[in-house]
């Protein structure tokens, strides 16, 4: 059956916008509203922090530290969702973190160094020499990678409440895990019509809220 006209309007607006959100955490006691902004960026700055070149661990204190920055900088009023970018302001939140453990580990280097001194080490690449630079073009790159993932990551859990569940099943099965038609059909019980209605329904519903979200994310 087809989805009513006015659901995909309705559910358009929910989760929050970005800035909605943001402008929601000037209040301290919304803990849902903390809890949503967490849930939808820390697992971003994350995968960003490991792929710098920092562990699990270090990552996790990137992640921490940086929302602990983010609070402070809104309590402060240090972010205008009216002016700025909050991609660029987040990316500045999360590097200042990751250059902290850059600098922690270089230090913890030194003093294993210092022990434990061995000519041959001495001219090998140290690790953190390999690692892609906090400071530089190698990091907003590697960020706006992981920024347009994101940002498809939540476009498709809006719309996953946007169309009927059965459709999003075909749209998954078909486009995201790269199924046949005739697999989809057989495993399904659905005829062509019904995958390729789900692929164009979905997929343009998907690249529209990802637009929305990307547009979001540059003020």
């Amino acid at each position: 059956m087809a989805e009513p006209v006015d659901k995909e309007e309705k559910i358009s607006n929910s989760p929050q916008t970005r800035k909605t959100l943001i402008e929601k955490l000037d209040n301290w006691s919304d803990w849902s509203s903390w809890d949503e902004f967490y849930r939808t960026y820390s697992g971003f700055v994350f995968h960003v922090a490991r792929k710098s070149g920092l562990s699990d661990d270090e990552a996790s204190d990137v992640v921490q530290e940086t929302f602990i920055g983010v609070a402070k900088n809104l309590q402060k009023k240090k972010f205008d969702t009216s002016q700025g970018s909050f991609k660029s302001f987040l990316l500045n939140q999360a590097r200042w973190r990751i250059l902290d453990q850059f600098r922690r580990r270089k230090k913890q280097q030194d003093r294993e160094a210092n022990i434990h001194f061995d000519e041959d080490e001495e001219r090998r690449t140290s690790p953190i020499d390999r690692c892609a630079d906090p400071q530089g073009v190698t990091l907003e790159k590697l960020w706006d990678k992981e920024w347009k993932s994101q940002i498809m990551e939540i476009a498709l859990r809006r719309v996953r409440t946007m169309v009927s569940p059965r459709q999003f099943q075909i749209f998954s099965c078909y486009v995201i895990n790269g199924w046949t038609p005739e697999r989809v059909k057989e495993e399904l019980g659905v005829n062509a019509a019904q995958v390729y209605l789900a692929k164009h329904r979905v997929g343009r519903l998907l690249k529209k809220e990802a637009a929305r979200l990307s547009a979001e994310g540059q003020r």
